[in-house]
């Protein structure tokens, strides 16, 4: 049977309003029993499920990421290929097909799409003394930092060196204001900021010779709290002057501070053997091939990324093993005939982030024009100790799809399931580990939040979507905190369950039958969805951008219905909803309380497309490509880029923006589009973004549309 929207144009959407508005209690748990609070699975059998639950591992996981965080993971580097070498072992000792470790040159000149390719770098040696004087000499005394000991305290990117020299504070050091009656040249600075921020100033303009850098940790409640951590740092990896930096804790850099403050001298000697060099991006990639002739050329994906300091366990050891559990699992249960082998091929794939995964889809397109969707892991494993919470995460409202829904389905499973087992102790599918904890997992579902790999795989350039698992927020994240004794196995087997069952789902996923149920979770999460809207309405957005909310909402919603079609096709009639039936679901919405957007005029009618190179986002890792670019031309960064929103700010409005591109729509389409999203932005700066990526080759401009 083939649905038609004409079927539910008004009532897939308002009767979940109405339920949830009329019935809030209808969402709460019942606890009165085990078998009270027992649910059917969702997409899935009770015996796939079942296999599942059994097999996944949390164990297994956080044994193999005790493996991973022993090695000091920086693209290139000799860590991250023993890292990825012991992935590629694992995946082929149980079992995984195409088993490989692709390199892709990386010199600082080779360009893959929008990332320019990011040299090698290693570190031998790095050591950091205070030296004191005694008998008219200047001796090592105490060791501030230690490569060896600790890898974290050198930051990357950080050049060859061997310098003793007097240490100053710069404050901050990113203000020409913190150097006014200083003089820091061929001294070590002492600053608040990250190396990188500090760089051209401290090193290029005024000639110090080095920096030590007690930058905390991403704003969030507990930034400071902890003043033994020490924080992750990075340097330029294209400043055009070379240096080095070391990383040190807020209670050390407040001893320093104190004594330099009350006019004490002190030298430091710096010993530093390391350095960028030609190399490449390892990525390690491993397939489940599928079963069906047709099918098994698209790919469902899993995704992590593998670089990161040492120990780096949540962040991000814990979405490596778990989408290798992941692998294990759904070769064991299919080998052993306890699951059906899915008619699409599973890829598995090991990057360094961002920047190893924009390389992959420019360097072997055939990925990226097989992978019908990918399930994204970056930190699932963090534990009570990290303060963090589990997002399941949709994806942009450039990219509708119901594959959203899908991971939202199995996320609010295994809520159900966890908080009746925490709550009774007794539940069908409990999803815990021996060794792990026995809370509910009380995942959020998250609108899209951008951070990590799956920005590039949604990006115009790509449209493919990714549910993103991950925690946020995480007290010891980028720091010498982030350790495996911090990783619950629990989490990990959760996280691994989302993420297989939503995998497996989608790559069985090919008949009508499934296509409905899929369906169905389209309009089940309609609902949370539908109150979001009327909560931003209701307490946020101005009266102009009213009918751009409601209009864009219900959008989304058609074309999230209209995406199942692209796993099933036929599944959904290809009519659509009526103009005046959508006009009439948003007077619902509304109250009819006016707030339409205006026709567009002037430059609000110019189109613009994508050219098909470059490809990938503005921003990358380690890299800037817009800002580059415009430097060159000798042009200004656009306003938009420092935009703050009611709901988010410059770089999530600039992305957006260049994902709505798409050749039809005009510069007001857009506008109204970022609008309903992040909040009201003008009509100006959005042009101005556009006008700039048309100046630098990443657009053309294709008509001025007539006003209807």
């Amino acid at each position: 049977m083939r649905i038609s929207f004409r079927m539910f144009p008004k009532i897939f959407l308002w009767l979940p309003v109405v339920m949830i508005c009329l019935f809030p209690w209808s969402l709460g748990a019942q606890h009165s029993s085990p078998a009270a609070g027992a649910q059917k699975p969702p997409l899935l059998s009770a015996a796939e499920v079942g296999a599942l639950d059994q097999e996944l591992s949390g164990e297994t996981a956080k044994r193999n990421l005790e493996g991973i965080v022993r090695f000091h993971r920086v693209r290139g580097s000799r860590g991250f290929h023993d890292a990825a070498e012991l992935v590629a072992e694992r995946a082929r000792a149980y079992g995984l097909s195409d088993v490989q470790i692709s390199e892709f040159p990386a010199d600082g000149k080779i360009f893959y799409g929008t990332q320019r390719s990011r040299p090698a770098w290693d570190a031998d040696f790095a050591e950091l003394w205070e030296m004191r004087e005694q008998d008219g000499k200047w001796n090592p005394a105490v060791r501030l930092a230690s490569w060896d000991a600790m890898p974290v305290t050198l930051a990357e990117d950080s050049e060859s060196a061997d310098v003793t020299a007097d240490l100053i504070d710069v404050g901050d050091g990113t203000r020409e204001s913190d150097y006014a009656g200083k003089d820091v040249r061929r001294k070590i600075v002492l600053a608040a900021a990250q190396p990188g921020g500090v760089q051209h100033l401290a090193v290029e303009i005024h000639g110090a010779a080095g920096i030590i850098s007690y930058a905390l940790n991403q704003p969030q409640a507990w930034q400071g709290e902890d003043e033994n951590l020490i924080r992750w740092g990075h340097l330029e990896t294209f400043a055009p002057v070379k240096t080095f930096a070391f990383m040190a804790s807020l209670k050390t850099a407040r001893s320093l501070r104190a004594r330099l403050a009350h006019g004490e001298t002190i030298r430091l000697h710096a010993v530093v053997k390391a350095g960028q060099h030609s190399g490449s991006y390892n990525i390690v990639t491993a397939t489940i091939p599928g079963a069906d002739p047709k099918l098994r050329e698209e790919e469902i994906a899993f995704s992590c990324h593998l670089d990161h300091q040492r120990p780096g366990a949540n962040d991000n050891a814990s979405g490596c093993v778990t989408i290798l559990e992941v692998a294990r699992t759904l070769q064991k249960l299919i080998t052993e005939g306890k699951l059906a082998r899915p008619a699409r091929t599973l890829r598995f794939i090991w990057p360094p982030e961002i920047e190893g995964t924009t390389t992959l889809l420019n360097a072997r397109p055939e990925f990226a024009s097989r992978i019908k969707a990918v399930v994204h892991m970056d930190m699932v494993g963090g534990g009570p100790a990290t303060k963090a919470i589990f997002h399941v995460t949709r994806g942009p409202m450039s990219l509708p799809s119901f594959v959203y829904d899908v991971g939202e389905a199995f996320g609010d499973f295994v809520n159900r399931e966890s908080d009746l087992y925490a709550s009774t102790g007794a539940a069908l599918y409990p999803f815990v580990s021996a060794e792990g904890g026995k809370e509910a997992l009380q995942a959020e579902f998250a609108d899209y939040t951008m951070g990590s790999d799956h920005d590039v795989y949604q990006e115009g350039s790509f449209r493919i979507p990714a549910i993103y698992l991950n925690d946020w927020p995480d007290r010891y994240i980028h720091t010498n905190g982030d350790t495996s004794a911090n990783i619950d196995p629990t989490k990990l087997k959760r996280a691994a369950f989302i993420g297989a069952a939503s995998g497996y789902f989608l790559a069985g996923m090919m008949t009508q039958i499934q296509a409905h149920l899929a369906i169905d979770t389209v309009i089940e999460g309609a609902s949370r969805r539908s109150l979001k809207v009327i909560h931003k309405r209701v307490l946020d957005i101005p009266n102009e951008i009213d009918g751009t909310i409601m209009e864009s909402f219900v959008d989304n919603e058609e074309a999230e219905l209209k995406s199942v079609n692209k796993f099933v096709p036929d599944a959904l009639a290809p009519g659509a909803m009526e103009a005046a039936e959508k006009r009439e679901f948003m007077m619902y919405l509304m109250g009819d309380s006016g707030g339409w957007p205006a026709p567009a005029t002037g430059e609000g009618l110019i189109v613009f497309a994508r050219n098909t190179s470059p490809k990938g986002p503005m921003v990358v890792f380690g890299y800037d490509y817009l800002t580059d670019h415009l430097a060159a031309k000798s042009l200004p960064r656009p306003k938009l880029l420092e935009y703050q929103g009611l709901w988010g700010a410059g770089e999530e409005y600039a992305y957006e923006t260049l994902n709505f591109v798409d050749g039809t729509r005009n510069a007001e389409k857009i506008r109204e589009a970022v609008s309903a999203e992040y909040g009201p932005v003008s009509l100006q700066l959005v042009i101005e973004y556009l006008k700039s990526l048309e100046a630098i080759g990443v657009l053309k401009r294709v008509s001025v549309q007539p006003p209807k």
